[in-house]
């Protein structure tokens, strides 16, 4: 027995003809006849098809009930032969189709075509139906629905979202559109690019989420309304799974019709091959005569890397297109875009959204979501938030279906979608932002002892930065950091990039000691076109692009070639690099920390004093230049640590000790004396704290996990930990 191809059938088909499945067994039928697939469209009026019928129904007078009762009574009594062929139902199981059914197929892959689909849809079979020699076409024109009607009925766009293509023009004018934030200087730079003479094909480039297919469907909206470019009447797409099944076919489909106006392209890097992708994908040459012809105006989107490694090295794109830059949006042109599709979400999801929320939202994507800028960012957060709600609602009436089914959505209802979304806690969120930096201070003190000169040094100017008192053009702060090694230098970077960004994720740490020679810079920014390493990008750039919202650790800066230190010149002048591939990387949300061991043997010297900080000085003075000093906010010293920090910094390591013996349901005390003592086993107090974890490690950790395997202690157990005459002693209590 054959069996149907899948890729015939468009997805909403597919799912009609399991409908019809079901209906076959319950009218006690062995093969699926054009009558029960008829039945299936009249009792799911959402689709295509459904509200085709739906229309005769208002507009021509067709009773449907009328028609349903006539078709079930037909199905019945007929029983349909058997054409050799089959269609996989969802369940698993081949369905029969009749011979007749095999015909309206075949006979609606042939309208599909002739409108430029790529599957057959359900309005397509609907249409086949009406047909001479097949069996429903007699019942469907008894009702007024005959083949002319259908034919008129199938020009009418609004009813083909079903299919392969859509023009979006068509659907605002029948009024099926959702609102859109309109993008004014975008949207008339690529009207006015579409204005030109000669080749009008555009290139949207932008990353993922800014905006670029929103942009093109504002363009829509104003040819709907008579205000677009001269001369374009539909702007058309293609269902990203046309591609899929068949991409010469869907590129085919598109062309033709979009014939006389625009068909967007999405990703359209995917088909052109650049230099390392030297065969062309499938697709690709209907697309690319397109380019050279007036017919069809091409819209495409993609990536600045993409755009570098592909399209760039084309010459059909290189020579016939013009590219727009689409940058993310800025917060408050956010919370307005926010404020245009909060009805659609509210109607979408059934519930309420609070205006406050809308700009909560776009402060918490901006800072939180990394790798999707705004607007995308902060859409998927409130999409995320909705369907929270939601879900609680629904929750809540099945548990008490007295409750009222009213929902709305707040402020912390984002805050408590954002920490499932990221990990960060609920209570890091939703901290006042005003109250939050007023405490700075406290926060960090918690994790780094004694250095409360540098901490305060360092909080003094990053709040001064957060209340706007700082070029906006510069990053949040530049400090360097001096001292000797195991102070804390490293551990206050961690800190920072908690506190300003919820996670120590957003630490950027650089080992400088790796950039030691002039060829490094490309390391850092990538290498241009045409040089090895150029598809690889910068590793300090791209990072930034992806989470532009980071704390940047520069470790021993002064290791790093002096072309380097140019370039953090750059960063912290301008707030921004460019990449070997030509984006540019901001700075602007970002705190810059070099660190540095110029002058520690100074630093770390007791005897030395105040004047330890004036001979570090001019070490660092000598080392670096004035431009380069001069565009820092402060330089920080960092002490000497004393035998009481190092005894404190323990408690802080053992403290973690214990939140992992907890995770097995023990609980671990140390004493004291035992911490004292594991403070004096440090051989090289010069190192400062960076030998603690090793000493732990050695006379606790291994120890302790001896000792629990030997006496296999049961949740609950408290683990006492003293100091006997050889060293670490271990007790346990219920």
């Amino acid at each position: 027995m054959g069996r149907l191809d899948p890729n015939i059938p468009s997805q909403e088909l597919m799912a009609a003809l399991n409908d019809a499945a079901t209906l076959l067994h319950l009218h006690g039928q062995q093969v699926l006849t054009p009558e029960m697939l008829l039945l299936a469209f009249l009792r799911a009026p959402q689709c295509a098809a459904g509200k085709i019928l739906a229309r005769f129904a208002e507009g021509r007078g067709v009773d449907l009930a009328d028609l349903e009762r006539d078709v079930e009574s037909q199905a019945r009594m007929r029983r349909g032969r058997n054409a050799d062929f089959h269609f996989t139902a969802q369940n698993g199981r081949p369905v029969p189709l009749s011979d007749e059914m095999i015909v309206v197929l075949d006979e609606g892959k042939t309208i599909a075509e002739a409108t430029g689909e790529v599957w057959v849809g359900t309005p397509h079979a609907l249409a086949a139906m009406s047909q001479a020699g097949v069996s429903t076409a007699g019942l469907l024109q008894q009702h007024g629905i005959t083949p002319t009607a259908m034919t008129e009925m199938l020009a009418d766009q609004t009813l083909a979202r079903a299919g392969s293509t859509v023009d979006w023009v068509a659907l605002a004018q029948g009024g099926e559109v959702k609102a859109v934030y309109f993008r004014e200087a975008l949207l008339s730079e690529l009207m006015t690019l579409l204005a030109l003479a000669g080749e009008r094909h555009v290139i949207l480039v932008g990353p993922l989420g800014a905006g670029k297919r929103t942009l093109v469907y504002s363009l829509a909206l104003l040819i709907a309304e008579g205000r677009g470019p001269p001369d374009i009447t539909s702007v058309v797409t293609v269902a990203g799974a046309a591609y899929v099944d068949n991409p010469v076919a869907a590129i085919r489909a598109g062309l033709r019709k979009a014939h006389g106006g625009i068909l967007l392209v999405p990703d359209i890097h995917r088909f052109f091959g650049g230099i390392v992708h030297a065969e062309l994908p499938e697709g690709a040459k209907p697309l690319q005569r397109a380019l050279f012809e007036d017919d069809v105006t091409l819209i495409g989107t993609t990536t600045q890397e993409m755009y570098d490694t592909r399209l760039q090295q084309s010459a059909a794109i290189a020579g016939h297109s013009r590219m727009l830059r689409v940058p993310p949006a800025e917060e408050g042109e956010t919370v307005e875009i926010l404020k245009t599709i909060r009805p659609s979400l509210e109607s979408e999801y059934a519930i309420a959204i609070a205006e406050d929320s809308l700009p909560v939202t776009a402060t918490l994507a901006r800072r939180y979501v990394s790798g999707r800028p705004l607007p995308g960012g902060a859409v998927q957060l409130l999409h995320r938030a909705c369907a929270l709600v939601r879900m609680s609602t629904q929750q809540q009436l099945a548990f008490a279906p007295q409750a009222s089914a009213d929902a709305v959505l707040d402020a912390d209802d984002v805050t408590l979608a954002l920490s499932r979304m990221t990990g960060i806690p609920v209570t890091r969120l939703s901290a006042d932002e005003r109250s939050r930096y007023a405490q700075m201070v406290e926060h960090i003190q918690q994790r780094i002892i004694g250095q409360e000169q540098a901490i305060l040094a360092l909080s003094r100017a990053v709040k001064t930065a957060r209340v706007g008192l700082k070029d906006p053009r510069r990053p949040i702060g530049s400090f360097m950091f001096l001292g000797p090694t195991g102070v804390g230098k490293s551990e206050l970077a961690k800190a920072l990039a908690e506190f300003l960004f919820g996670s120590e994720d957003a630490l950027i740490a650089i080992d400088m000691s790796e950039y030691l020679d002039e060829s490094a810079v490309n390391r850092l920014i990538g290498a241009p076109p045409g040089y090895v390493g150029f598809e690889g990008g910068g590793q300090l750039t791209d990072r930034i692009l992806q989470s532009p919202y980071a704390v940047v650790l520069f470790d021993e800066v002064e290791k790093a070639h002096p072309r380097v230190l140019d370039l953090l010149l750059q960063v912290m002048e301008e707030g921004r690099l460019t990449d070997g591939k030509g984006r540019q990387a901001s700075f602007r949300e970002t705190v810059i920390l070099l660190t540095s061991n110029l002058g520690a043997h100074y630093l770390g010297d007791p005897a030395l004093g105040d004047s330890a900080r004036d001979q570090a000085m001019i070490e660092v003075k000598a080392h670096f230049r004035p431009e380069f000093l001069n565009r820092l906010d402060e330089i920080i010293f960092f002490n000497r640590l004393s035998e009481e920090d190092l005894f404190q910094i323990m408690g802080l390591l053992i403290r973690k000790e214990a939140a992992l013996a907890a995770g097995p349901g023990l609980e671990l005390r140390v004493s004291d004396e035992a911490r004292r003592w594991l403070v004096a086993q440090n051989e090289h107090p010069e190192w400062g704290a960076r030998p603690l974890r090793r000493i732990l490690q050695r006379h606790l950790r291994e120890p302790l996990a001896d000792y629990l395997l030997s006496t296999d202690a049961p949740q609950g157990t408290i683990v006492q930990v003293d100091i006997g005459p050889s060293g670490l002693t271990f007790s346990t209590q219920a």
